[in-house]
């Protein structure tokens, strides 16, 4: 997908709900921002309150505050010696659409899929940056990610475009420089794709605003995620909102 806050943890909007009338944004907003800075002030670390973080050391975490929101929070989590401790952070953008529930995302929706993934591979533009381990494979003028739903090749990277998969329906790679400067390669809708359901979700570089549906953050932080995965600790990325159906935590 082509590139286009604080993160938060709380379902506060209940209690300005009990009161009687509606809450306004501003005010629900207020409230969810008061809980969350409480639970932070417990000094727990998010990967121990998820319901699964991979299995790995290394898990990264992209939380927005809210369904409908296009900006919000990228964390970087290692395990050492059982104990979760964050390895950086920096702010995120989402889809223009929102986020939604990646088991039922609508491809064409401009949605960032929720859910918990893995990270099978870096692309980019440029090289990898030092220290990098994790596969990684050089954009070329012949780079491509098939989106077309009626390809064997749906939701892969191609290189060059199959014969069955329709250039109007994929994405060219070396068009977005900017953004596929560095990537990382979102493993939703991946091992077993279905049709429909959407394809090339990526955490690549910030462009101008929100996405059409992967994880976008400047430049330098790419950088230094590219660099802190490894494959050995089992790296996911888990995608979420603050509460809801859609909460971080639930994955």
């Amino acid at each position: 997908m082509r590139a286009g806050a604080v993160a938060l943890l709380s379902a506060a909007c209940t209690a300005l709900l009990a009161a009687g009338a509606p809450a306004s944004a501003t005010t629900a907003r207020t409230a969810v921002a008061g809980t969350a800075a409480r639970t932070a002030a417990t000094g727990v670390p998010l990967p121990y309150r998820m319901a699964d973080t991979g299995g790995g050391d290394q898990l990264i975490t992209a939380r927005a505050p809210d369904a409908g929101a296009t900006i919000g929070t990228v964390s970087w989590w290692q395990r050492h010696h059982g104990r979760w401790r964050r390895a950086g952070s920096a702010p995120a953008r989402f889809g223009s659409g929102g986020l939604a529930e990646g088991r039922t995302r609508v491809q064409g929706t401009s949605t960032t899929p929720t859910g918990l993934y893995g990270l099978p591979f870096g692309f980019g533009t440029g090289p990898a940056p030092a220290g990098t381990v994790l596969p990684y494979r050089r954009i070329g003028a012949d780079s491509w990610w098939c989106q077309d739903n009626a390809s064997a090749s749906y939701n892969r990277w191609v290189r060059p475009l199959p014969p069955d998969c329709a250039a109007r329906e994929s994405e060219r790679l070396a068009d977005y420089p900017t953004q596929y400067a560095r990537a990382l390669v979102i493993a939703f809708n991946y091992r077993h794709p279905v049709r429909g359901r959407g394809a090339g979700i990526f955490l690549h570089v910030n462009g101008e605003g929100a996405t059409a549906g992967c994880v976008s953050v400047p430049a330098g932080a790419m950088a230094r995620i590219l660099a802190w995965v490894r494959p050995a600790a089992r790296p996911h990325i888990a995608i979420g909102t603050a509460d809801g159906p859609t909460a971080l935590t639930r994955y």
